[in-house]
């Protein structure tokens, strides 16, 4: 059943319908068409600067009712809608769902404070701040993220590619791979790293600078967190863990480029700017993670002292300890990859902390498994080692996902061991391995098999053209989505073709 609602006030309208409306019959694609059109419109009004119908469009977005249904949507599908906030509340059922979006409205709003816990970090003895907020709030924030979203994209840096639509790490990566691989290109990098970049941003900044509604926007970041049954005020910084976080931080962010190119580069026709070849400054941002290539070290501290003034205003700082000068000789990580010239020519391998953390991951996964069956570790493994090996497969890893190959295989072996110390080695090989299409040695069962992480063949990232917004050039970003994923899996069934 295809359900029309216009964006004005739903009052009794609703009321009436509330019994009728099932919310598993709701129109997906009808509702998403809606919600896009209206920031197609934002977006222009952006470009166009015209700020009064920004808000006015904003306003409408906001209160459509189709905007608040995909609000639902948003944080009942993904995987936190397992996790309560302060009220323990959870949406689970489709009458929950339905209710919740009728009830979701911005008068009288009050966030509640968010639920702190803290999560390990990978090699680090302190651990990460994550701020859980309820259920509704994550609503209203998904809501209004919706509204903030096209204004970011428009504004936003041409090089920044973190928490931005249809824009990844591999983006980040082709771009830093055009300015580092030539010949000619910097010999020079910054790496820059923000300290604590979502908890330190300042409130005051976002409130005067951030196009969105004041009060809502003010307790979304004074809404305060509890900790150990204790109530703490949000003095600074916009929690890890709200869906509107991200936007608000790269909005933060969004200017440094352009600063950059003012001292840096020549002006062209407004945004559009033009290379010195003597300076051979590049940019890269994603997240709070960024690099900048330069001609000399002595660029590049100077571009370090001129981010420094930027973010000062912001509330924010570089991190001492990972803000580095290198020299692509020596090369550096970012991503998860590492970037290094060998006599000139650049290669990009993964980095040896994320060897190290798959290394640490599949082991974890053995040893809980000591007691289960065969095909629950291949369960458990085979996504780890798909999405890793995707990660990296537009990197030079061909050498790195035969050694880890070998090490799962060491791994599997003395877990096959210890559970029949008293077996032959040729017991234990015609029990748990298997040859199938002509190879051996394939660690599975009648219904699975352990995938490899040399099964997957290198294919090399395509680059987006920075001019490009999602929300107003959309066939050229489903096509580019389109061709990459026909290229993975062309090399997927040549690879299939070459073992069988």
């Amino acid at each position: 059943m295809n359900v029309r609602y216009s964006t004005t006030p739903i009052g009794e309208r609703l009321t009436d319908t509330r019994r009728q409306i099932q919310w598993k019959y709701i129109n997906w694609k009808i509702v998403n068409d809606s919600v896009n059109r209206l920031q197609v419109r934002i977006t222009k009004a952006v470009n166009k600067e015209k700020w009064q119908l920004v808000k006015r469009l904003q306003y409408m977005l906001t209160h459509s009712f189709y905007a608040k249904m995909l609000a639902i949507r948003r944080v009942t599908q993904n995987k936190g809608t397992r996790t309560a906030g302060v009220d323990g509340i959870r949406w689970i059922t489709p009458e929950a769902k339905m209710n919740a979006a009728l009830n979701l409205s911005d008068k009288k709003y009050k966030a509640k404070p968010l639920r702190r816990v803290y999560i390990e970090k990978y090699g680090k003895k302190e651990k990460r701040p994550l701020s859980i907020p309820t259920m509704h709030d994550r609503a209203m924030q998904a809501l209004y993220a919706f509204a903030l979203s096209p204004v970011a994209e428009a504004t936003a840096d041409r090089t920044s590619f973190g928490f931005r639509k249809n824009r990844s790490t591999h983006d980040a990566y082709a771009q830093a791979f055009n300015c580092l691989s030539k010949k000619n290109s910097a010999q020079w990098l910054l790496e820059g790293d923000i300290k604590g970049c979502f908890d330190n941003i300042n409130h005051e900044w976002l409130l005067d600078n951030i196009p969105m509604d004041k009060s809502i926007l003010k307790q979304f970041l004074k809404a305060g967190f509890v900790y150990n049954r204790h109530l703490n005020p949000s003095k600074s910084g916009t929690p890890q863990g709200g869906i509107i976080s991200p936007i608000l931080a790269n909005m933060a962010l969004d200017g440094i480029e352009a600063l950059i190119a003012s001292k840096y580069y020549t002006s062209k026709s407004g945004k559009i700017y033009k290379r010195y070849d003597r300076h051979k400054v590049n940019f890269v941002r994603y997240a709070d993670d960024f690099i900048v290539t330069t001609d000399t070290e002595d660029t590049a501290k100077e571009i370090a002292e001129l981010i420094k003034s930027f973010l000062k205003e912001k509330g924010l700082e570089l991190s001492e300890t990972k803000t580095l000068i290198t020299h692509i000789d020596t090369g550096f990580d970012f991503l998860g990859w590492n970037f290094r010239k060998y006599k000139g020519k650049l290669l990009i391998k993964p980095s040896k902390d994320s060897i190290g953390k798959i290394t640490q991951k599949m082991s974890d996964v053995i040893k809980r498994g000591k007691a289960w069956k065969q095909e629950d570790i291949i369960s458990i493994l085979n996504p780890i080692v798909t999405g890793w090996s995707n990660y990296h497969q537009s990197a030079v890893s061909k050498d790195i996902f035969s050694k880890l190959d070998d090490r799962l295989w060491g791994m599997l072996w003395r877990w096959a061991k210890r559970r029949h110390p008293e077996k032959s080695k040729s017991w234990i090989v015609k029990r748990y391995w298997h040859e199938a299409r002509g190879r051996k040695w394939i660690f599975s069962t009648k219904e699975k098999e352990l995938k490899r992480f040399s099964d997957t063949k290198i294919v090399r990232h395509p680059n987006v053209k920075l001019d490009k917004n999602p929300y107003l050039d959309k066939e050229y970003f489903d096509l580019r989505r389109y061709k990459i994923s026909l290229r993975r899996k062309t090399n997927k069934s040549f690879s299939k073709t070459m073992i069988a």
